[in-house]
């Protein structure tokens, strides 16, 4: 088939765990336009098969997509996902040779074709000319989730691709309405979207947004479902919140017994960091002329002691454009602190000062709260406490982040629709089994 016999299609990818969830959105973006739906591999592996029966039995119209992701026994289990409705076969590129053929064949057999996902493959242009070779029906440039936390974009992939085949080409990969019509002027056939979608508020409203950019060929402006650079970091730390960066670090990089002094204010900033004996405030107070505007300082005054903040090093602070203060230590002066909304967050509250004894070192490795900080790294502080994020993964947890701010934004829209937490995340269903 030439990819030129076609228009282009938008694929929903269902990348759930539960399929009642799947079902909903699948309901919802099928009135917004998609046109063929993916029973993505964690619904499969954590529903089985039956996702797909279940999906082709309520939507016998639509061209229903299996997953499998199958890089050995091709002919088995593209048999096993026909059989249970699959038009199209999902195996991987990275497969041997004589996979691909015996998935072929099955798919003859049992009326399904196979798409091939170029995942993990290092040289897509001579991988794809090798697959149209073996007989594939499509090719899919697919740049995975872990992969887009990291800024790896596939329009670039596809561009290259589609001019040296001529079966119809998907691009998946951290697409949005802004993308879908970049991917249609590359040459795409089938556009396969995932979060734009799935954790949409309104899913049918987002197809409907990101098939009229596919129609248009005019990218649609959106502040979601993207992927951001170093440039942006800054950004996207100040709208995703501590809670959303704790669950993108796997609950990690909290401060501990670090409280937020200042309420409803937030720090984003790489650190200055010091290090001061407990009570010594000259370190602490001469790294102000050593910040740059956005700096978070971060001071490790040993968690004991006398003041080593106050009112007039937090005026220092705003003259300078710092963002913020984080002590392992003691502040004081908090009534004239939280006056001039400067966030700062502190361990201590001691009206007594320390003495300036100049004890200590500027912009060294220091731990702040049980957390190593090193100058240059992130921290991000706000009323729920503070994080620290090395700066070398800073990119791949600020998306991280956002994925995690993007999904509560469709369970909080399912909640609001009648159901509780537990019910929309069965968790009875996922506790733990022990035998």
């Amino acid at each position: 088939m030439s990819r030129m016999e076609e228009t282009v299609k938008l694929q929903v990818a269902l990348d759930f765990t539960d399929l009642h969830r799947a079902l909903k959105v699948v309901e919802e973006a099928v009135k917004g336009g998609v046109d063929w739906i993916e029973v993505g591999t964690p619904l499969i592996k954590s529903e089985g098969l039956n996702a797909v029966r279940e999906i082709k039995k309520r939507f016998p119209g639509y061209t229903v997509l299996a997953d499998m992701k199958t890089v050995d026994t091709g002919s088995v289990e593209v048999e096993m996902a026909a059989k249970a409705g699959a038009d199209v076969v999902i195996i991987l590129g990275v497969s041997d040779d004589s996979t691909v053929r015996e998935a072929i064949e099955a798919g003859k057999r049992y009326g399904a074709k196979i798409m091939v996902d170029l995942l993990g493959v290092e040289d897509f242009v001579s991988r794809s000319v090798e697959l149209e070779k073996l007989g594939v029906d499509y090719i899919c440039v697919h740049v995975g989730i872990d992969q887009q936390m990291r800024g790896i974009n596939p329009i670039d992939v596809l561009q290259k691709v589609v001019k040296v085949v001529k079966v119809p080409v998907a691009v998946a990969g951290g697409i949005n309405s802004e993308t879908a019509a970049l991917a249609v002027e590359a040459g795409a056939s089938i556009i396969i979207v995932g979060g734009a979608i799935t954790k949409a508020e309104n899913a049918e409203e987002a197809a409907k947004t990101i098939k009229k950019a596919m129609e248009t060929r005019k990218p649609i402006q959106t502040t979601l479902y993207k992927k951001y650079g170093e440039e942006e970091l800054y950004k996207v730390f100040m709208e995703v919140s501590t809670p959303n960066i704790s669950d993108a670090m796997h609950r990690k990089g909290e401060m501990k017994d670090i409280q937020p002094i200042t309420q409803g204010v937030k720090a984003v900033g790489k650190a200055l960091t010091v290090r001061t004996s407990p009570g010594d405030w000259a370190k602490p107070v001469e790294s102000i002329d050593l910040a740059k505007p956005g700096t978070v300082i971060v001071i490790d005054a040993g968690g004991v002691g006398k003041a080593v903040w106050g009112e007039l090093a937090s005026w220092s602070c705003i003259q300078k454009g710092v963002a913020g203060v984080v002590i392992d230590g003691a502040v004081r002066d908090v009534d004239v602190i939280r006056e001039l909304k400067f966030p700062v967050y502190a361990k201590l509250i001691n009206p007594t000062a320390g003495d300036p004894k100049g004890f200590g070192e500027i912009n060294v490795e220091i731990v702040c709260g049980g957390v190593k900080v090193r100058p240059g790294d992130w921290i991000i502080a706000d009323d729920n406490g503070v994080i620290v994020v090395p700066k070398e993964n800073a990119v791949e947890i600020a998306n991280r982040a956002k994925d995690v701010f993007e999904k509560e934004q469709r369970i909080r829209a399912e909640i609001k629709q009648g159901s509780t937490l537990s019910q929309v995340l069965k968790l009875k269903k996922w506790e733990k089994v022990v035998g």
